[in-house]
């Protein structure tokens, strides 16, 4: 029996058992009769109701409907109304002028109605729309899911029958290698229709997962359309609460962005891959791997084939070049946002041991320097500025300073000292030195900024390593800053330190450069340092045991470490003392073995009287008080301070006694007020120029911001001063004339110099120069000196001891003696001999200035050589004050 004739034959391989015919199929269902269209001017309801017609139409009982040959259909007379008569209109008339008031009324009403339901309706109405809208969605998924379940069951039933022909096929025809060939063709096509229905579905999935998103959002656009539109109340709408939330997880949280994006990107490749999966024959696999091929290269789909991959395709290689856009984006933000944050700033200083400086002003380049020059010893060191300012800007500026840091790196961040968070940023607990610099400006304010940047500084969690060093502008504020600072803040008051060494520059002309070599780093300077050596030697044989050095002082450890300047000669080495020394290095000096020195022979030579001065104090600032009171202290008895400004007299006592000064207990000077200009010739002629000891000019506060305009007005009125000095002297002495050329007005100030000192502040060191090569005025670089102070307290915070009580009105401080005290004309000794004959008065000598030399020479080499020394020389010594 074959296969054909079995399969024709047998019902139980005919599929026309399950699948209607192809003629049943096709076969249209029966049409019901269509009823008969018929239009009546009766009324709808049964014919029971006593329901009457308008009166715009008039029934006949007569009147049967007509029809018409063009379109066969039945049509309706209808008759117009008749005209009414005038009797009706009257009476409709006065029917409606008797309800205007009711109707009035009505809508006064309806209005409150309106107004107070119209919300309630409107809910009511979008609810019935959110359960409308919800049924239908529920119905079709009904729908759609019976619908898949259906045909997948279709399939399954077909699969199984075609299988089991198959199977029966093939054992029939073994040996038939076409007919073996035809039937595993068959599987294949079966095992693909198995897949057809799985490959439907992805394919559904993928576009209902791309429709979402768009429904949603025009749902939410709907929504807050009608919101913003019914609502009267100030409620955000739901897009604008949406674009909220999401900017707060991606502002809040750092790695939103990334994953948003990966998020992206595997939305896209799965999407694809199921879309893939359904218009191509390869599994769902290799569908993803491709998806991801065209995500990562948009050319790939270039060799795709068919409408549908092609379409499928094209849509993955879109999505992925806006990925790869979106990743461009993202990583070049992240990289600008990185580059700014170290342009302007804001990355983490890693560093430990390094000198923290906080703040911005005018000494900050000679501050640099001198740590600078401090550092080079050790091959450079770490300096950290932070400033409220651009980092850029900083750089450049600290570029013109054209210093040259021999090796130290100078590091600037952009923040303010007042915040714990930008304090952390450049490690200030493993600072070994913070320096906090005085704004330019109000002292007041600047104080008071300083006051609280030490507060935060004591307020870092994890400690301080170093110490504090404090610029203040007001002598009054120091005690408020060490009571909250305590041991850790050291002060330097600018203004008191330049006033107090302007005053010992006046009483000894040549004073300043001395400071100006041992405040500084360049020359020699003090350093403190234990050798144990020398323990149980007297201080007289301590004096000559350095070679490279001179003592000063002792750092008693019994005394709680304080500094005691100029010792007796017997005090004893203890075990723990250090010994305060000037050296050129702290590496740079060792004691040696005592060397054979003549004993000194003891000179007996008074020093001479304190003699009555008369200063002239040009410029006015907040700390004149001060300056006074120092004045008092330093002058003899029946001295006189003139003090010219441009402050009213009537106002000058007023503002003192606010400032602190008690007119009653100075002793020693009378203040002698005049107002005027002190750049103004006239204004300077009427005062006795020729007779002043000393004239000191100060830089005036008005003017005290800038330091070009404030050393242009103190070198205006220095040259006004001079000239009219020279002027003057000829009447009084015309034997020195003689001395200079007639044009040389240089000559004639230099000859004004030798009557009197003049002692000028100068701000800018560029100013300098202009002073140091005309040599008509000494000067005190204040910016300068002030930073040299700040540096060396900075390295070493005992050093602030020592320089306090150098500047202070007791204890002992710099002076320049004769050589008549210590020696005779032409008498060679060594300095060590000229050392021992000093310490006979209780001085120490530091160094020396030849009679033909412009500069002193600070602990001179070769101190056990002999040398001639001259009456016009003279010696720098340490020594108690007068």
């Amino acid at each position: 029996m074959s296969l054909d004739s079995q399969d024709s034959t047998s019902p139980s391989f005919n599929r026309d058992w399950f699948f209607p015919s192809p003629s049943f199929i096709h076969q249209s269902p029966p049409k019901p009769p269509k009823p008969h269209r018929r239009f009546s001017t009766a009324s709808k309801h049964s014919p029971g109701s006593n329901i009457s017609n308008p009166p715009s139409f008039r029934s006949s009982p007569s009147l049967s409907p007509t029809t018409t040959s063009k379109y066969g259909r039945l049509r309706r007379r209808v008759e117009l109304p008749r005209p009414p008569d005038k009797y009706s209109i009257q009476h409709q008339n006065d029917s409606v002028l008797d309800r205007k008031p009711v109707v009035s009324s009505e809508k006064k009403q309806s209005t409150v109605k309106v107004s107070s339901g119209s919300l309630g309706h409107r809910v009511r109405v979008r609810w019935n729309l959110a359960i409308t809208v919800a049924i239908v969605i529920t119905a079709l998924t009904s729908l759609v899911h019976k619908n898949f379940t259906l045909h997948n069951q279709v399939i399954v039933l077909q699969d199984q029958i075609l299988k089991l022909n198959v199977r029966l096929r093939a054992c029939n025809l073994l040996s038939n290698v076409d007919t073996f060939d035809s039937v595993m063709q068959e599987l294949d096509d079966i095992g693909y229709g198995s897949d057809n229905g799985l490959k439907n579905l992805a394919l559904i999935v993928s576009v209902t997962l791309l429709s979402i998103p768009v429904l949603a959002f025009k749902y939410i656009d709907f929504v807050s359309k009608s919101r913003s539109s019914d609502s009267v109340s100030e409620e955000a709408l739901l897009n604008k609460q949406l674009a909220y939330r999401v900017d707060i997880f991606l502002s809040v949280h750092p790695y939103a962005k990334p994953l948003a994006l990966l998020v992206a990107t595997l939305l896209v490749i799965c999407l694809g891959g199921l879309a893939l999966f359904g218009v191509t024959d390869d599994n769902l696999a290799d569908c993803l791997w491709l998806s991801w091929t065209f995500v990562a290269d948009s050319g790939n789909h270039a060799n795709t084939e068919g409408i549908g991959p092609r379409l499928v395709s094209v849509s993955i290689s879109f999505g992925g070049m806006l990925i790869f856009a979106m990743m461009l984006g993202l990583v070049s933000d992240a990289i600008s946002e990185k580059f700014d944050s170290l342009r302007k700033g804001r990355s983490e200083v890693v560093e430990q041991n390094h000198t923290l400086i906080l703040g911005w002003s005018d000494k900050l380049g000679s501050l640099l320097n001198q740590l600078g020059i401090a550092n080079e010893s050790l091959g450079g060191g770490i300096v950290v500025v932070m400033a409220e300012r651009d980092k850029e800007e900083m750089e450049m500026d600290i570029a013109k300073m054209e210093f040259d840091f021999k090796g130290t790196s100078v590091i600037c961040r952009s923040g303010s000292p007042l915040i714990l968070a930008d304090l952390k940023k450049v490690s200030v607990s493993k600072a070994r030195a913070i320096v906090v610099l005085a704004e330019d400006g109000n002292a007041d304010q600047s104080d008071a900024r300083a006051l609280r940047t030490v507060l935060s500084l004591t307020g870092v969690k994890e400690g301080l390593k170093g110490h504090i060093v404090v610029e203040l502008s007001d002598l009054d504020n120091e005690v408020l800053v060490k009571l909250v600072g305590g041991d850790l803040v050291k002060t330097v008051v600018a203004h008191d330190v330049i006033g107090r060494l302007m005053i010992q520059c006046a009483r000894q002309p040549g004073l300043a450069q001395i400071w100006e070599d041992i405040l500084g780093f360049e020359n020699c300077e003090f350093y403190i340092k234990r050798w144990p050596q020398l323990h149980g030697m007297q201080f007289e044989d301590i004096l000559i045991s350095f070679p490279d050095a001179i003592p000063c002082g002792i750092k008693v450890a019994s005394c709680d470490g304080k500094i005691i300047l100029n010792p007796e000669d017997s005090y004893v080495l203890q075990e723990d003392d250090e010994i305060l020394v000037i050296a050129e290095d702290d590496d740079s000096y060792a004691p040696a073995a005592l060397p054979t020195v003549k004993e000194a022979s003891f000179m007996h030579i008074a020093r001479p009287a304190r003699m009555p001065q008369k200063i002239l104090l040009c410029g006015w600032r907040r700390d004149i008080d001060d300056m006074i009171v120092v004045l008092d202290a330093f002058l003899a008895p029946g001295s006189e301070l003139w003090m010219f400004n441009d402050v009213p007299e009537n106002e000058r006592e007023k503002k003192l006694i606010d400032g602190g000064l008690d007119l009653s207990r100075l002793e020693n000077i009378q203040l002698v007020n005049r107002e005027g200009n002190a750049v103004i010739r006239r204004h300077l002629e009427s005062l006795p120029l020729q007779s002043f000891d000393s004239i000191l000019i100060l830089a005036d506060e008005s003017v005290e911001d800038s330091a070009i305009q404030a050393d242009s007005r103190s070198l205006a009125t220095l040259l006004l001063i001079r000239d009219i000095q020279s002027k003057r002297l000829p009447m009084v002495n015309q034997v020195r004339r003689g001395t200079f050329s007639q044009g040389s007005w240089i000559g004639e100030m230099q000859q004004a110099s030798d009557k009197s000192v003049i002692i000028s502040e100068i701000l800018d060191p560029r100013t300098k120069n202009l002073l140091s090569m005309s040599k008509i005025s000494d000067y005190v670089l204040s910016n300068e000196l002030v930073s040299m102070a700040l540096a060396m307290v900075a390295e070493d915070q005992q050093i602030n001891d020592v320089l306090e009580e150098l500047f202070a009105d007791e204890g002992n401080e710099l002076q320049i003696r004769q050589a008549d005290l210590y020696l005779s004309e032409g008498e060679e000794l060594s300095f060590y001999e000229v050392l021992l004959r000093a310490r006979q008065r209780r001085e120490i000598v530091i160094g020396y200035r030849a009679a033909n030399a412009e500069k002193a020479v600070i602990n001179p080499p070769a101190k056990s050589e002999r040398r001639r020394w001259s009456l016009k020389d003279v010696f720098v010594v340490i020594a108690e004050k007068e």
